[in-house]
């Protein structure tokens, strides 16, 4: 049987003590340059990747899926459909199974909860592809996009602009190990998970309103997603956002000149964000979208202790 390196599964992103990440963000800047310049190492040699997508996935699957293969291993990727859980095999015997055969499990589903239950039964790692209640390889990627575009994560300021979802509840833990300002604008009735919020306000980062031009001011980035989140398909609720939430040009000169803009994406233009705002000189939203390749990569090398 495989033993779990490190002993660790990543759901949420508190896993990770603000070393880890840090180390894992250098990491997969350096692995960056690395691939730039064509020099990866195989670090992965050997390692078998099991990919479970209950939803589909463009980002998630194709830099995981990538990034074995860029660092000598290999990825197995798994719809319901193909494994027995469609024929009503529980997720702790499927979890028991698959740590027989591969190195580590990475699972994209609805519920938070079956994620919990496959890393209680598994013997090897589990990464959280992203679940209605958290995305910690997101902010992971985030995290690095800003360091190298602002250098210094101490000195940043970071603005949510939107809907208090599993994004913004990963971006929390994130900034809360790492001590990153973070100020949330959000309607009422859509703040993130009260728990998150409480270890935010606990680290002193975090500050939670209403007001999208209280929370840009002096920010060194910009941030927002859909309106319409993973776990809420009701369009109705977009009229809770707009206009007031949407993160337009003027919205963007009251933070600060230099400010820059993210968005995990998929985008709705002209909905959570104006076009000229994503596809202005300010958005690096396409930096952050491939540095999901390179920081998934380093966290993986960071999990099988390589």
């Amino acid at each position: 049987m495989n033993k779990k390196p490190h002993n660790v599964n990543i759901l949420t992103l508190d896993e990770l003590d603000s070393k880890e990440i840090n180390h894992i963000i250098d990491l997969a800047i350096d692995l960056k340059k690395q691939q730039k310049k064509d020099k990866e190492k195989p670090l992965l040699q050997n390692k078998t990747l099991a990919m479970i997508f209950e939803k589909p996935s463009t980002r998630t699957r194709v830099s995981f899926e990538t990034g074995m293969f860029q660092l000598g291993g290999h990825a197995l990727t798994l719809s319901p459909n193909d494994l027995q859980l469609s024929r009503g095999e529980s997720i702790e015997d499927t979890a028991k199974v698959l740590s027989r055969y591969v190195n580590v499990i990475m699972a994209r589903v609805y519920d938070h909860k079956s994620l919990e239950t496959l890393a209680r039964y598994a013997s090897i790692p589990v990464i959280n592809g992203l679940s209605d209640s958290f995305h910690p390889c997101q902010i992971l990627a985030d995290l690095m996009t800003i360091k190298e575009h602002k250098k210094n994560l101490k000195k940043v300021k970071v603005a949510w602009i939107g809907d208090g979802n599993n994004v913004c509840n990963s971006l929390i833990l994130g900034c809360a190990k790492l001590k990153i300002k973070l100020a949330i604008a959000v309607p009422n009735g859509y703040e993130p998970d009260f728990d998150v919020m409480k270890i935010g306000k606990e680290a002193e980062i975090l500050e939670v309103s209403d007001e999208p031009e209280t929370a840009v001011q002096d920010a060194d980035v910009i941030m927002t997603d859909t309106f319409v989140s993973i776990h809420n398909t009701n369009s109705d609720r977009i009229k809770k956002f707009l206009p007031k939430f949407q993160v337009n040009q003027q919205l963007m000169n009251k933070a600060k000149k230099d400010v820059i803009f993210m968005h995990c994406l998929p985008a709705k233009r002209d909905q959570e964000v104006t076009a000229d705002v994503i596809d202005g000189p300010k958005s690096v939203v396409w930096d952050e979208a491939e540095n999901r390749l390179h920081v998934q990569k380093a966290l993986l090398v960071h999990l099988l202790g390589v």
